[in-house]
């Protein structure tokens, strides 16, 4: 069985339930409402929870006020329920109290009105107070969810004795000897519970030493718990009891802990109703062992015994034993279900035809058994419609009620038919002594033969296949008959549609002395697997080769790189000023990026310094790499200016490979004599200066990246520099990351060098191993240019 309750057949017209007016008409209402929203129902109780959290309700009243709201504004409960879980707090209701909610009712998920993030908190705490059975269980659950919630270390309930005082009604987390000497409170002021309880608010006790010269507080000593909080538990208008709340830790009570506080109250208030609800009889006297019995039963069963009124006519019936698998519409199954009552597990049968069964078989002592009827049960978490049957017998003063589920065999003929079908599948049965054959129809459709001829004999199915896979067919077909051993072999047919990929299995009846006597088997159509697999190896096989060619132009262009741009094993001496050089290939990807640099002297002493970024990857930006570094250094050797080449070099990259070709480039030239360094750069990053321990990137002079536009200008710009001065040019793979902003990149290499920016020791790899992440996406090419101090270039003088 399902959560949701048996339907009711026809009713009958002879049925009287005016004996069950007091739940049947609740209960029905319930019911439907259920169906409605099955698939809702998360949605339904959190609304129904946020009611009971802010009006104390019970979870029957709060699900009539969703219903009355859905119909004054014309609205699906559904659309309510979002409603209300959306724009809290609920509407006034009217000055009503209550009613008291049915045993065992299921709670809602409740949510303070202004913190929406407590709903699954209280929904938790709510569904755990449903099971309790007594207000001392009540106290020790409260606190096991408080002590997470609200570092709540002790938890005390008083309620209103008819004298006027209090008496402590349940307690967690203090000893029996405490408990015991405050099991009463007078009725006189300066007792913070009763404070609260006339007040009808809260009492945050949140500063000890002012607390206790204000009240009579709790505990051997006091100083046990610093802070408390007493809260009125709500009765309709006025409180008939007192939560307290006792906490070891210091500090006030922050505002997610008094809603959530506030809202337990609430939760709490229902529950002691439900408490005080009158039971109709005694427990009845079973012992454990029935509950055994039926641990040990298969399928639903349960064990009812009849509760009369007054007048001795049943109005209800308690659940005394259950099998493990009957459920009722709260989710509960089995041992969770003894207590509680029919009307709560299964409210729709009061006053149906199924009602009255269970009182004939009351009254008469013979077994009663009900019409079978369709159900919507959840199997494997999929609605199914089942048929069902209902038998209840006399046990003693009680009754044993099970249910029968029909499966009839149309019912698993058609599931056969329906998974061959989806499977592409069709047995097959050969009987070897009588020789008779027997197809389901979907075996026709697999070999592609006319449904209704002559099934084919078990040694004429290799004759189907093609040459090639007809004799290891007959082999295992041989070996099968002979011998009783199973076989599974693919196999193919050639049929007007093309090859079909077909696989049979097979297995052996045998009579008592190993000979086969009966053959049972499938044959199912494997072509549209087969199709894909042969579709990926095909894909499979193109990947590797473009691997292949794609590594082996990588190894070239790794070649045409290294053979182009040789990196000088240490640090070098150029017009005065010490040189290094840093190239760090990307280790993502295959391809071979097009970054580099230049750093040489040139016919006058002076030195020339170049960093570029060829955009791309492979051969071509090596192949442009190489044509840019030579060009640059060919026409500033021979008396171009910076500005100058970078115009030249500009037009070159427009007139060049269609023109698709784009770089950035930074130039600098250095005079040894005045000590200037003269730059220009085109859409190049900024250098990076480190001078007496202060870090700052230079401003850039105006400069389109090459081979963007015809129409670029380019500008220069000087800096002198002086003993100590550390000067980085870079291509911005060292400062760029996927997802981050160059400001960042530029503060974090900023801050590279002002920690391993001065100093021969501080070394240009220790400044790469702190900025660069394990993987890089691109290349990274850095000149680390340095002026000696004064007394390192008196020493080289």
């Amino acid at each position: 069985m399902t959560s949701e309750p048996l339907p009711p057949a026809d009713r009958d017209p002879g049925a009287d339930p005016a004996a069950l007016a007091k739940v049947v008409a609740r209960q029905r209402a319930e019911m439907e409402r259920l169906r409605d929203l099955a698939a809702t129902s998360a949605v339904l109780e959190r609304a129904k929870g946020v009611l009971m959290a802010v009006t104390g309700c019970t979870p029957d009243a709060a699900q009539e006020e969703l219903d009355r709201r859905a119909k004054d504004g014309n609205r699906t409960l559904l659309e309510q329920c979002w409603l209300t879980l959306g724009a809290l707090p609920p509407k006034e209701r009217p000055a009503a109290t209550p009613a008291a909610p049915p045993a065992g009712a299921a709670p809602s998920r409740t949510a303070p009105a202004d913190t929406p993030d407590l709903a699954g908190v209280l929904g938790h705490l709510a569904r755990d107070l449903v099971r309790v059975d007594s207000p001392h269980q009540l106290a020790g659950r409260l606190l096991e969810h408080l002590a997470r919630e609200a570092d709540g270390d002790a938890v005390m309930l008083y309620e209103r004795l008819p004298e006027g005082g209090l008496g402590l009604t349940a307690y967690a987390g203090i000893d029996p000897t405490l408990a015991a000497q405050w099991r009463q409170l007078p009725p006189v002021s300066g007792v913070a519970a009763m404070d609260a309880l006339r007040s009808g608010e809260p009492r945050w006790l949140e500063d000890l030493a002012t607390d206790r010269t204000r009240y009579l507080l709790i505990g051997d000593p006091p100083e046990r718990w610093r802070t408390r909080a007493w809260l009125p538990v709500p009765a309709g208008d006025t409180a008939h009891a007192v939560l307290g709340v006792l906490r070891r830790r210091g500090g006030p009570f922050e505002p997610r802990e008094r809603e959530l506080l506030r809202a337990v109250a609430r939760l709490v208030a229902g529950r002691l109703r439900a408490f005080d609800s009158p039971r109709n009889s005694p427990p009845g006297d079973f012992s454990p062992t029935v509950q055994a019995v039926f641990d040990a039963l298969p399928g639903a069963a349960t064990l009812l015994t009849p509760l009369r009124s007054a007048s001795g006519e049943v109005e209800d019936y308690r659940i005394d034993a259950a099998t493990p698998e009957a459920i009722d519409v709260f989710g509960r199954t089995g041992r969770a279900m003894v207590g509680s009552r029919i009307l709560e597990s299964y409210p729709s049968v009061a006053g149906e035809p199924l009602w009255q069964g269970y009182l004939r078989a009351l009254e008469t002592g013979e077994p009663f058994e009900g019409e079978p009827f369709a159900y919507q049960d959840v199997i494997g978490e999929v609605p199914v419609t089942v048929t069902y049957s209902v038998r209840a017998a006399p046990l003693g003063e009680g009754l044993v009620v099970t249910w029968l589920r029909h499966d009839p065999v149309d019912r698993q003929e058609q599931r056969l038919s329906d998974v061959q079908r989806l499977g592409n599948l069709g047995w097959a049965n050969w009987n070897l002594l009588t020789q008779e054959v027997s197809w389901a129809a979907q075996t026709y459709a697999v070999l592609g033969l006319v449904p209704g001829q002559e099934p084919v004999r078990l040694e004429q199915l290799p004759d189907l296949a093609v040459p090639e896979d007809s004799e290891p067919l007959a082999h295992a077909i041989a070996g099968l008959v002979s011998r009783g051993r199973p076989f599974d072999v693919p196999f193919r047919m050639d049929t007007p549609s093309g090859i079909r990929h077909l696989r049979m299995v097979a297995e052996a009846v045998t009579a008592p002395d190993g000979t086969p006597v009966e053959v049972h088997g499938f044959v199912q159509d494997l072509t549209a697997q087969r199709s894909a697999e042969l579709a990926l190896m095909e894909s499979e096989r193109a990947m590797l080769l473009q691997r292949g060619i794609l590594q082996a132009e990588r190894a070239l262009a790794a070649r045409l790189q290294h053979a182009l741009l040789p990196l000088p094993s240490k640090p070098v001496r150029l017009a005065g000023l010490r040189v290094e050089v840093a190239y760090l290939p990307a280790q993502a990807g295959i391809h071979v990026g097009g970054d580099w640099f230049s750093a040489i002297e040139l016919p006058d002493s002076e030195a020339l310094f170049v960093v570029g970024d060829v955009a791309g990857h492979g051969i071509d930006a090596v192949a442009t790499m190489a044509q840019l570094r030579f060009t640059a250094k060919g026409m500033v050797s021979t008396g171009s200016s910076l500005t100058g080449a970078l115009a030249r070099l500009n037009q070159l990259l427009l007139h060049s490979r269609d023109g698709q070709i784009t770089a950035t480039m930074m130039l600098a030239r250095y005079d040894p004599d005045q000590h200037v360094l003269a730059w220009a750069q085109a859409g190049h990053p900024p250098p990076l200066l480190v001078r007496r321990g202060e870090v700052s990137f230079l401003d850039r002079p105006g400069g389109m990246l090459l081979g963007a536009t015809s129409g670029s200008a380019y500008e220069s710009r000087e800096l002198r520099l002086e003993p100590g001065d550390r000067l980085l040019l870079y291509t911005d793979g060292l400062v760029e990351r996927p997802g981050e902003g160059l400001d960042a990149g530029f503060a974090r290499l900023a801050e590279a060098a002002r920690v391993h920016g001065r100093g021969e020791s501080d070394s240009l790899d220790a400044l790469l191993a702190s900025m660069l992440p394990e993987e890089r996406r691109d290349d990274v090419c850095v000149l680390d240019i340095r002026m000696p101090e004064e007394e390192e270039r008196d020493a080289q003088g």
